[in-house]
């Protein structure tokens, strides 16, 4: 059927949350618009949610709210599903259930997809309807788009990014004023970029999760997310943050999913989320507060960056509704965008990398000890690039800049110094991203 005969299209949609009230709103401000643009009438027929009695940001109109999600995925006047409760169960089978109907799904379960994706993915391209996440990686910047479509004959080589504004936020604070991880934290939960328990943010398993997918799509293969090697930013102190700065970086948490090579017709990935010192003149290093920013690298392209607010309601809603509108145009001309055949990589240890270090430790100031240490350094083959020393006596804090150096030698390293009766801790280890 011709978009230009202006079906309507029923929306099904899995959660009235935060994110599920602003893509309604949405729907309501739009919804003339599209017609007009698309010939294609977006009309949300069922909701589902926990409690039809509470309180909502939306009115919805009666008859619509549900309890029962099953009914939603079920109901014949659903043409397409939007699910926003996230977690696995009961999304994965809900999800899995209105692709055997036939029926397009748009989700922003970033959680869901890093575990599941594979499964989803093929039951997706077997019923040839839609499986759309734009939301579920960036918020309401156009990322997986752009690497699915736009990009899908560009040899990439890496994608680097931001993809967190809870601890972008925090990293913000922390060298803008001088804030504490503590206080920001707090200060971040007080302004809701933070949740009450902030693990999943702080320790980088979101990040972690949203590298998952980035890898499987941008290079074609199957990436878990127990594979991607995570840090998160709670051992980041004040004083790394203030040593960084002086030194020309920003901390920033980074996910990072690049090709290193191949093993055996394979792609050989490395995928890491770790808190980075980047210098300042990168694009990365002034990305501020809670927004997301991300970076591709291409044989073809060059580099391009992506940017805007990673996370919000209404941001992250105009992803869902972008994804909703192509899933409803797919579904009238009968066709629908393919994930592809995800194959298979190798997912290099995190020893494997080769990188520039920071490297900070507590020492005793006496004679001897300086060569004692860099010994170390030199047995492991970690050159160092530059040193400074704060501090006297009991107090004496070293700061090491290395060359490029094996993530293997300078963990060795670190293990050795330990050992010596000089050293009284190594506070601190960040990667820092080459200038070159």
């Amino acid at each position: 059927m011709s978009v230009s005969s202006r079906r309507r299209i029923g929306v099904g949609i899995l959660g009235c949350g935060n994110v599920g009230s602003a893509l309604i709103g949405l729907l309501e401000e739009q919804r003339s618009a599209i017609a007009g643009r698309t010939g294609m009438d977006l009309a949300v027929v069922r909701v589902a949610v926990r409690s039809a009695s509470r309180a909502r940001a939306v009115t919805v109109a009666d008859g619509v709210l549900t309890t029962d999600a099953a009914a939603v995925v079920n109901d014949p006047e659903v043409d397409v599903v939007v699910e926003l409760i996230g977690g696995i169960e009961p999304a994965r089978d809900l999800l899995a259930a209105a692709l055997r109907l036939g029926k397009p799904v748009v989700t922003a379960n970033k959680e869901l997809l890093a575990d599941h994706g594979t499964e989803l993915y093929a039951a997706a391209d077997a019923a040839e309807v839609d499986l759309l996440f734009e939301a579920a990686v960036g918020g309401g910047i156009p990322l997986i788009r752009p690497l699915r479509e736009s990009l899908a004959a560009e040899p990439v080589r890496r994608v680097m990014g931001i993809v967190n504004g809870t601890t972008n936020y925090i990293l913000s604070q922390m060298t803008e004023h001088g804030t504490s991880y503590r206080d920001a934290l707090a200060e971040a939960q007080s302004l809701g970029f933070a949740e009450r328990d902030p693990t999943a943010d702080v320790e980088g398993f979101d990040a972690a999760a949203k590298a998952s997918i980035i890898a499987s799509v941008a290079f074609g293969a199957r990436v878990p997310a127990g594979s991607v090697y995570r840090e998160g930013i709670s051992s980041v102190s004040d004083v790394d943050i203030a040593h960084a700065r002086r030194l020309g970086y920003a901390v920033k948490l980074l996910t990072i999913a690049e090709q290193v090579g191949s093993v055996e017709g394979k792609p050989e990935l490395a995928v890491r989320v770790h808190p980075a010192m980047v210098p300042v003149g990168h694009p990365l290093a002034s990305v501020r507060d809670s927004f997301n920013a991300v970076f591709v690298e291409g044989d073809a392209v060059g580099e391009l960056m992506l940017y805007g607010r990673g996370a919000g309601g209404r941001p992250t809603a105009s992803a869902v509704l972008g994804d909703l509108v192509d899933a409803a145009g797919n579904l009238c001309r009968g066709t629908w965008t393919p994930v592809g055949d995800l194959g298979e990589a190798v997912v290099s240890p995190i020893d494997n990398l080769e990188s520039e270090y920071y490297i900070t430790m507590e020492v005793l100031d006496r004679p001897g000890v300086l060569a004692a240490v860099a010994g170390v350094f030199g047995r492991h083959a970690v050159s160092i690039r530059s040193m400074e020393q704060e501090g006297l006596g009991d107090q004496a804090r070293l700061v090491f800049i290395t060359h490029q150096a094996s993530e293997r030698g300078v963990q060795a390293t670190l293990g050795d110094l330990r050992d010596l009766e000089s050293v009284r801790g190594v506070p601190a280890l960040l990667r820092v991203v080459s200038r070159g």
